[in-house]
């Protein structure tokens, strides 16, 4: 599938304390389905990541899982998808960014955060000048927001990266804002 119709996420290896991030993480499933979009992910079954694998495949939607050899078996790969083992988180989040015409970052913990830093971090830099919309739910990405803007107030970061990332509430609304 063309890079155009594909959308690639970012979310927890792990379900979070609330059953709404999971609901969250199935809807956004379905709908990338429902848009024939492809899914491009961390190649987990676990967690977010798998919820969202398994609502795209149940949905009729193509999905693309891109994962460290090292992670394969602590991620549980998803067995139910294309899967392309690479060698490198760094290998890993390049060939999502190539395989994609933008993010979608769904809650998650340390490894979404960095994720999403690097992708934001390459945008700042001219590099991959994708956007990026944070699918939030109850508040969950106000304190990244925060340090965000405090970053680009003290002149540490570009003010450009207001323009590439976005914040959604729906995931209607987080692939309309990506342009789909």
């Amino acid at each position: 599938m063309p890079k155009q119709r594909s959308v690639c996420l970012f979310c927890g290896s792990r379900n979070g304390k609330s059953s709404a991030y999971a609901d969250l993480a199935h809807a956004f499933g379905r709908e990338t389905a429902a848009q024939k979009l492809r899914l491009v992910y961390g190649g987990g079954g676990i967690g977010l990541m798998g919820v969202a694998a398994r609502a795209a495949r149940e949905g009729g939607g193509e999905v693309l899982g891109i994962m460290p050899g090292f992670l394969s078996s602590a991620e549980n790969a998803f067995d139910d998808c294309t899967l392309e083992i690479v060698e490198t988180l760094h290998e890993r989040k390049a060939r999502m960014a190539t395989e994609s015409a933008g993010f979608v970052v769904l809650p998650g913990g340390l490894g979404t955060m960095e994720e999403v830093v690097e992708v934001l971090s390459w945008t700042n830099l001219g590099l991959f000048p994708m956007k990026t919309v944070f699918l939030d739910h109850n508040g969950y990405w106000d304190g990244f927001f925060t340090l965000l803007e405090h970053s680009i107030n003290e002149g540490f970061t570009s003010a450009s990266v207001r323009d590439q990332a976005m914040r959604a509430h729906s995931p209607q609304e987080a692939l309309q804002k990506l342009g789909f």
